[in-house]
């Protein structure tokens, strides 16, 4: 528990870190700058790396496969709801991205290696690379639309370089090619420095944000879909599946996640009310560590 604790303290110390840089340089700081290193050069370091580590076992495609296959289903039966409760194209974007987007990266892989032992690493590096997919096609789609055309947003979609740095990883992993060390080692400090900056986005718009940017709407909306929607739809479906339940606890873990940072990259990137999302995934964030303290003895 208390490498549980230091794991999530971690995290929160560069988000923080993030939010005094802000606070400290203000206006010399210019975050758009730094959102486009972040999505164009170093994420694409961390997907590809993640990504040939190791070989990817046919058998961890399956949760996979359950994860997307949950987080598409709710995405449609909330398209309707969407449309009813945000007729602005911004805040439906917000609604129906950001509450099926969960912090499957930064934090998932951390605690499922905390809680469950590296026996995790193979199923959780597969649940984020399906919700890397997601958030880089779907997500990217959406968020582009509140302020793009539909072919414009296409155009966004195929420009995302880490979409193509996660097929490359694919082929090279299911080609058996070999990376050098000396390649590996550069890869895995593009990784390490792609996961750092994401924090510090996130502290950095998390220092913007007011509390008019806490949208009475959008909060109590994303918080329902996000902490019970998705997690008990995922329960009562592992019921019927054929997972060891190791297996079924990490994708249940995995879908109780709060808000990815991403979700604030890509709301910046196309003018998707950077900060009324960056209120949501703090506030889901902080909701997250009573949320999961109540539930992680119960559950897991």
């Amino acid at each position: 528990m208390i490498d549980l604790l230091i794991s999530i303290l971690g995290i929160y110390f560069f988000v923080a870190l993030g939010a005094f840089s802000k606070w400290k340089f203000k206006e010399k700081l210019h975050d758009r700058s730094l959102i486009l290193v972040s999505v164009y050069i170093l994420q694409p370091f961390l997907t590809f790396w993640g990504l040939t580590t190791r070989p990817i076992a046919s058998d961890v495609f399956e949760v996979s496969f359950w994860y997307i296959g949950i987080v598409m289903g709710l995405f449609f039966l909330l398209l309707p709801v969407g449309s009813t409760l945000f007729p602005e194209k911004k805040r439906r974007a917000i609604f129906l991205v950001a509450s099926l987007v969960g912090n499957t990266g930064n934090l998932g892989i951390p605690l499922g290696i905390a809680i469950f032992g590296e026996a995790s690493l193979p199923y959780t590096t597969m649940i984020n690379l399906a919700n890397v997919f997601f958030v880089n096609i779907l997500g990217v789609y959406i968020y582009s639309s509140g302020s793009f055309t539909p072919k414009q947003s296409v155009i966004n979609v195929i420009r995302m370089p880490i979409l193509w740095s996660a097929v490359a990883a694919l082929l090279v992993n299911a080609g058996g090619v070999h990376i050098p060390d000396s390649i590996e080692t550069n890869l895995k400090l593009g990784a390490y420095a792609s996961i750092v900056m994401q924090l510090l986005l996130f502290g950095i718009y998390l220092s913007q944000v007011r509390p008019e940017h806490m949208d009475r709407k959008l909060l109590p909306s994303v918080g329902f879909v996000k902490f019970l929607l998705l997690p008990s739809s995922g329960w009562i479906l592992m019921r019927f599946s054929s997972l060891e339940p190791m297996v079924q606890a990490v994708l249940l873990l995995e879908l109780m996640t709060p808000l990815a940072v991403a979700n604030v990259n890509f709301a910046a990137l196309f003018d998707c009310r950077p900060r009324d999302v960056a209120a949501l995934v703090f506030a889901s964030s902080l909701f997250f560590l009573f949320y999961f303290a109540l539930l992680w003895p119960l559950v897991f």
